[in-house]
């Protein structure tokens, strides 16, 4: 089943497919924290690109996480699905609202010290996960991104299931994904070495890249 052997040739994948998009002006590689950052620094590695991360947070339904009624963004960025959220007392969305805040804003500050807010007015912003099962957290990085002002949205992944490429084909302008495998099932099940990104090599990659 295995597809990677680990991220860094998963993001080497995904530049060859990228790379039409070389030297591309006002072009920005955000990496989903924190799987998708060791990908998309090899990305922009490849296309010559700025790198970045997009930061966003899921609200989800207190009985089922994955459902998302909305997302939280950088700048106070906040998408809701108002069908879904309408099943929530405002009670609870508050209580799920402040928690996820509170981790965003923890996120943002651990990982964006010393950088300037994340800009992406005009921009092809390309967001990149090392990969996707539900596809809500992508999801909700694509609203929060044009939220942000990008003039186009590509979410680049290296694996995903066909029902989470569906979704995102239908948000994004464009989804590049090179394995859509039947009967998907976990993520790091297509990984050789699919061990947890820490905070630590977070900062680190965006320190180096600077």
């Amino acid at each position: 089943m295995t597809t990677y052997r680990d991220r860094t040739e998963a993001g080497q994948v995904l530049a060859d497919h990228l790379k039409g998009l070389t030297g591309q002006p006002d072009l920005i590689v955000l990496g989903l924290v924190r799987g998708g950052v060791p990908v998309a620094r090899v990305v922009a590695d490849g296309l010559r690109a700025p790198l970045d991360v997009l930061v966003v947070r899921k609200l989800g339904m207190p009985w089922a996480p994955e459902l998302a009624f909305g997302a939280l963004g950088p700048d106070g960025v906040e998408v809701l699905n108002e069908m879904v959220a309408g099943q929530l007392s405002e009670s609870d969305r508050a209580e799920v609202r402040q928690r996820e805040q509170a981790e965003l804003e923890r996120r943002e500050s651990r990982y964006r010290a010393g950088r300037p807010p994340l800009n992406l007015t005009g921009k092809t912003a390309v967001i990149v996960d090392d990969g996707l099962a539900t596809g809500a957290t992508a999801r909700a990085a694509v609203q929060v991104a044009r939220h942000l002002g990008a003039a186009r949205v590509i979410v680049a992944v290296p694996v995903a299931s066909k029902e989470a490429h569906q979704m995102l084909s239908a948000e994004a302008d464009q989804v590049i994904c090179p394995e859509i495998p039947p009967g998907f099932g976990a993520v790091g099940a297509y990984y050789d070495d699919f061990r947890e990104i820490s905070d630590d090599e977070v900062t680190e990659t965006l320190h180096a890249t600077a």
